[in-house]
């Protein structure tokens, strides 16, 4: 059964229950697409709420009725791998469900929120930084797959990711 749901934007007092969600997703949903090597050494870099996103007023949070985080994401503008980005570009940011609620339109509603919220600031293109895990969930958003990427975590870490872009002008939100 999906759980009553609403999108509010996050705000800087939200840390620890994004921390909460973030802690609890990552290592579950990850785990089979991603050797133990790599989990155990960019669990604990990428399962931390960033204070700064969560005082952009562009990061959102899925509650539900009793105010529990179900779902956490949002975006930023510029690009996610350099300095060519424009006023017109955007990067999805840290975004994660509950993993004992995946599969229930909960990011689906979350990701819609920030879509709409990025097209309304005038984004034309929204990039994502994509785990192996979530393809196939940015591809039913409207995402597509560019290629493969190594995101850098800290030196000599990287994190294997895929590199994704949506055209929010002709992406049905």
């Amino acid at each position: 059964m999906t759980p009553t749901l609403s999108v509010r934007q996050a705000s800087p007092a939200d840390i620890a229950a994004v921390d909460t969600l973030l802690a609890r997703s990552y290592p579950r949903l990850l785990a089979p697409d991603y050797p133990p090597s790599i989990m155990v050494l960019a669990i604990p870099r990428i399962a931390r709420a960033r204070p700064e996103l969560l005082a952009s007023g562009t990061y959102f949070l899925a509650e539900d009725g009793a105010g529990r985080v179900l779902a956490a994401g949002g975006w930023t503008r510029g690009n996610p791998l350099g300095p060519e980005g424009s006023g017109g570009s955007g990067h999805v940011r840290h975004v994660a469900t509950d993993p004992d609620l995946t599969r229930r339109g909960i990011g689906r509603a979350l990701m819609g929120r920030v879509m709409l919220d990025a097209r309304r600031a005038g984004v034309e293109w929204l990039d994502c930084l994509s785990t192996r895990t979530a393809v196939p969930f940015y591809q039913a958003l409207g995402f597509r797959a560019l290629h493969p990427v190594d995101v850098p975590l800290a030196p000599g870490i990287v994190f294997p990711a895929i590199r994704m872009m949506a055209n929010l002008r002709q992406t049905a939100i």
